[in-house]
Order: C-alpha cells, then sequence, then structure tokens
C-alpha cells in the first residue's frame, strides 16, 4: 500500500521525521544533584560549603545541612565519581578538605561550580562522567524547549524528563554515538566525508519538538546538508563559550553592538535581589538604582526559559534568598568581579543565539516544505534500522582506577 503512516517496529515511521535516537541511540536521564547548595556561582563558595558541612560535627546538625533524600544520607556509600579522588566512606565521619569543585552546564545558558562529591549528589550519572573530556560534547533534550542544547562542560540543571546523548561513547572522541552505518550512507549520499561533528551540527539548526517527541529530518541532498550544518555551526560555537576541543574563540558582539557596563553595579549578594528594567530606546539595561549596561539587544533582554527572563533569573541566584536556610545561605560576602563578567558575556551569548537560532528556524521550515528526505525507510534498506541493542547501552568503558564504596575497587 505504499508509505506507512504508522510507526514500525524498530519504532521508526517511513516519513522523512526520525526520532532522535534513531540518530544518537545511547542517551541517559539528565544528571540531577537532588539539592541546589552544591552547585555554586563561584569556586570559593563550593568550598566554603563544604567547610560549614564538616563544622557540624554533631550528627543531627550536620544532616540537615546535607538535606538527605531517599537517594543520599550521611551514611549512604556510594563509588567515586570517575576522575574525581573524593572519599567513598560516609560522610557522616567525613574530616577531609572540600573536592576541588568543576564547572558544569547549569542550563542553556549559564555555568555553575559543582562539588564533585557522589555521596551529595543524587543522581550524577557516572556514565557521563566516565565520557567526558576536552573532546566530548553533549547534546541535551530537554522536552519544554524549542531547540537542543549542547555543552562541552558535564549538563546539570535540565528539566524533568530532560535526555542527554554524548557525541562520543569513549574518551578522546573515540567511537561515535550514532546509529551504525549512518555515517557511512550519508557520506555514500552526499559523495562528500560526513563527520560526527557535522551530524551534530545538523541536529542543533533542524530537529524540532513535535506530538511525537524530539524528531529531525535528514536530507536528501548535499546543498542542503552543508547549508544546515553551516547555521548549527554557528549555535554550537555560541553554547560551547569556548569550551573543549570542538569550540574556536568565544564569539563576540562587533564593537558598535557589545555591551558595556555604563554605571557600575553596586550589588551585594546579601541584599536584596535588584529590580531590572529596560530602556528599549537606548537598548539599555539598569539594574537597581545605580546599575547600567549599554547597548543591550531586546533580544538578550526577552530571552525566557522555563517561563522566566533568562536575567533574571541570572540575578536571583546570585542574590541571596532571604528565606534560604543552611548552606544555600553561604553566599559571597562582595559581588565577585568575575561576575560581572559573566553578566556581559551572557548578555552577548542571548544575543547571538536568539539570531542564529531565529535563521536555523526559517531554514527548517523551508526545509520541511520542500521534503526529499532520507527517511527510515531508506535507512532500514541501508542497514542503519533498526539501531542495533548495543548502541543503546554505554560502552564497557573504565580509563582510570576508580574507588568503590568503603574504598573497594570498581570493577566494569
Amino acid at each position: 500500500m505504499g508509505r506507512v503512516s504508522d510507526r514500525a517496529r524498530d519504532g521508526v515511521s517511513d516519513d522523512d521525521r526520525l526520532p532522535l535516537n534513531a540518530v544518537l541511540p545511547w542517551s541517559v536521564p539528565a544528571p540531577r544533584a537532588g539539592r541546589d547548595w552544591p552547585l555554586a556561582t563561584d569556586r570559593a563558595t563550593a568550598r566554603a560549603r563544604w567547610t560549614a558541612l564538616l563544622a557540624a560535627s554533631e550528627e543531627g546538625a550536620r544532616e540537615a545541612l546535607l538535606v538527605p533524600s531517599r537517594a543520599r544520607t550521611l551514611h549512604t556509600t556510594v563509588a567515586q565519581l570517575p576522575g574525581q579522588s573524593t572519599g567513598t566512606g560516609r560522610l557522616a565521619r567525613e574530616s577531609g578538605p572540600a573536592p576541588e569543585p568543576v564547572r558544569v552546564a547549569f542550563g542553556p545558558y549559564e555555568e555553575r561550580f559543582l562539588l564533585p562529591d557522589h555521596r551529595l549528589l543524587d543522581a550524577p550519572r557516572p556514565e557521563l562522567w566516565r565520557v567526558a573530556d576536552a573532546s566530548q560534547l553533549f547534546l541535551v533534550h530537554d522536552p519544554r524547549a524549542t531547540g537542543l542544547a549542547v555543552t562541552a562542560l558535564l549538563p546539570f540543571g535540565a528539566g524533568p524528563g530532560s535526555r542527554v546523548h554524548p557525541l562520543f561513547r569513549r574518551p578522546g572522541g573515540r567511537e561515535p554515538n550514532l546509529s551504525p552505518g549512518l555515517l557511512a550512507h550519508l557520506s555514500d549520499r552526499y559523495g562528500r566525508p560526513v563527520a560526527p561533528l557535522d551530524v551534530l551540527d545538523w541536529l542543533l539548526a533542524t530537529a524540532r519538538p513535535t506530538h511525537r517527541g524530539r524528531e529531525v529530518r535528514l536530507p536528501g541532498r548535499y546543498e542542503e546538508w552543508a547549508a544546515g550544518t553551516a547555521l548549527g555551526r554557528g549555535l554550537r560555537e555560541v553554547a560551547l563559550r569556548g569550551h573543549g576541543t570542538h569550540a574556536g574563540p568565544r564569539p563576540r558582539l562587533p564593537g558598535g553592538r557589545r555591551p558595556w557596563v555604563r554605571e557600575a553595579l553596586e550589588l551585594s549578594p546579601r541584599g536584596a535581589l535588584p529590580s531590572l528594567s529596560y530602556e528599549a530606546e537606548d537598548q539599555a539595561l539598569r539594574v537597581g538604582d545605580t546599575g547600567l549596561l549599554a547597548p543591550v539587544a531586546p533580544a538578550a533582554w526577552e530571552a525566557h526559559h522555563e517561563g522566566e527572563r533568562v536575567l533574571a533569573r541570572w540575578f536571583r541566584a546570585r542574590v541571596s534568598d532571604p528565606a534560604a536556610k543552611g548552606l544555600a545561605a553561604v553566599v559571597p560576602r562582595a559581588w565577585p568581579r568575575e561576575w560581572t563578567s559573566d553578566l556581559l558575556g551572557l548578555l552577548t551569548d542571548l544575543t547571538l543565539h536568539a539570531e542564529r537560532a531565529a535563521h536555523c528556524a526559517e531554514f527548517a521550515a523551508a526545509g520541511e516544505e520542500e521534503g526529499h528526505g532520507i527517511g527510515g525507510a531508506a535507512l532500514r534498506a541501508a542497514g542503519v534500522l533498526p539501531v542495533l541493542p548495543a548502541a543503546r547501552r554505554p560502552a564497557t568503558v573504565l580509563e582510570t582506577r576508580e574507588e568503590g564504596p568503603e574504598g573497594q575497587f570498581v570493577l566494569l
């Protein structure tokens, strides 16, 4: 009867739309800390929170600071996170120095400093830590977001139901996390080599949410593929913020559009949340009673995430909540200079991302109208589909020695 519209047995219909996991088959739920305080906005605060935790010698007081959950208490024993050298004994008797905080992504626009101790984190996803290095990229699918996000850092802070697709299954950029045979099929179809990074860039530019989940269309013509990967590369350059071997210098706006501090921000992390207002005529962002930044593009001011203005979320994370208790109330005494630099970088990122995402949306819509994609039927005929079950599981990776609970050796 020709083309079928129902899902085939392998979960992929014969039309041109493919589910994301037919392209990047291995994914895991996004890492989750389970408590706010191990994720700080600066390294010194992360260390100070650890010190305050251990300063509570009475078990009841230390337990209250930890904020226990079903997954973690003072007496939980777990293995070290891969690549880390933290203790594996019970937190009730821990007395060692703070683990060195690591920089992680926190949602699509921010970074935080995480205390990388497995005993503090409900679901850090060790399988991602095993493959995280300078060559790795993580594609993050948040079902509430319009587009996909990419980061070279371990991705925390994604919303419920989010999944993380590593680009590579092994450290060092080895073994692409792509359906076996896909790269060869695309290379043959286009008559030119196709690299894993090209596929990721195409996904960034064109993957869109549908009623069936996140889906992507692979084009039949090389000219369309080349144009789409170029657009996706622009989004990736902004999102990586200069991190990792796949990032060049952090993109900057031209001199006349680059935001600057026109009037100093006189803020305190222990003060009230500053009011924010936007002066559209002058493209100026007013922060509190004294701070002024300009030029700030309207797109940066209007950017929202999870129903809240991105800039408001950014300031809220850096000003102590009067209702905060325990270790979450440990914040810097003064406004660190690097936070102002981070704010200027965020304004640039929001501006560039909005501009480039708009071009990608227009391109994807035009491609949908054109048709002529590589669909499920073609990929089944080429032997790319169905995806082998092994490709949906993590590779057996043990690059470094990992200490298990209470000092045991980990075997994988």
